[in-house]
Formats: structure tokens, sequence, C-alpha cells
């Protein structure tokens, strides 16, 4: 079965398989990259994760995706689609999280507006979200990049949380 979702100029976006637990605790051990999440996760925790991820593939069709880079697939990140609870409904999040020697070189956008571009065009969704700490300026840059703009704030995972949004 061929897990490549979608592919870009530099990147290859692949279904997640347990196998990736060790490329997701590159991220997830990781203070600094885990600095707007409640905490680090341990390998336990990660293999929840993808076994989320795996139930969303099932239901939705979709989910996180594995970022590599294309030429050499070295492990990038994870970008992708996500249900996210806003005012009392499902809507549809890109959301992302990479490798923290991986930042700065535009792959979180280069992901996301692949992302938004699939969620548009593939599943013919009208609206995508992102939910983005209040102090993780990087993030709000990504999400700016990716033509969305702020649409109101809201408390999230008990803080304060952008709500940027794109319409079709």
């Amino acid at each position: 079965m061929d897990t490549v979702v979608m592919t870009t100029e530099r990147l290859n976006l692949r279904k997640m398989t347990t196998e990736d637990v060790q490329n997701l605790m590159q991220i997830f051990s990781d203070p600094e990259a885990m600095k707007y999440y409640p905490s680090t996760m341990s390998e336990e925790e990660a293999l929840g994760w993808i076994t989320r991820t795996l139930g969303n593939y099932e239901k939705f069709g979709f989910g996180f995706w594995i970022v590599e880079d294309k030429s050499t697939g070295r492990f990038l990140g994870q970008c992708g689609i996500i249900a996210q609870e806003f005012d009392g409904a499902d809507v549809m999040e890109i959301a992302y999280l990479f490798v923290r020697q991986e930042w700065g070189n535009g792959y979180a956008t280069e992901s996301a507006k692949a992302c938004k571009e699939y969620g548009f065009q593939s599943l013919g969704l009208q609206k995508m979200y992102s939910f983005i700490d209040a102090n993780n300026s990087p993030s709000a840059r990504v999400a700016e990049r990716n033509g969305m703009h702020v649409e109101t704030t809201t408390t999230k995972w008990g803080k304060d949380v952008f709500v940027y949004s794109v319409s079709r």
C-alpha cells in the first residue's frame, strides 16, 4: 500500500504508522519543541498519539501525516488536518509539529499549504482553522503565510489561543 498522501516541491507527506514512534520522539521528548503543548511525551504516549491518528484515518480519511524530505526520506515532522472541537462543533484544523533542528527551513509552511490545498480540493472543505497558542509567534507566522487570519480568540487547553481561519 502506498502511504504517500501528497508531495510538494521538497516534501512527502505520508500516512503515520506505529513504526514512527522514534521519529515522533524527536519532537515529543524535546521540551523546546513541546513548549506550547501541556508537556513532553513518553514513548507510550507517542504510541497513543499514533493510535488516535490511525483512528482519524479510519473515521475521517485523514489526520496527521509524517513529513519527510523528498530526496533523502529524512523525518522532518508532522502536519495534517485534524478534527478539533470549537464552538460546539467539529471543525477541521491544519496542525503541524516539527523537529526543532528543522525549524526555519519553511517545511511547516510548505506542508501546511499542501494540507490547505488538499482540504479544499480533495476533501471539499469550505473552511479550515489553526488553533495557535497566543505566545507562539513562529506558528502564527506559518498560519499567516498559509493565507489564514485571526478570526477570534478562545481559551483552549487552559490557555489563550488565537483562532486562525481560511475559507475556500
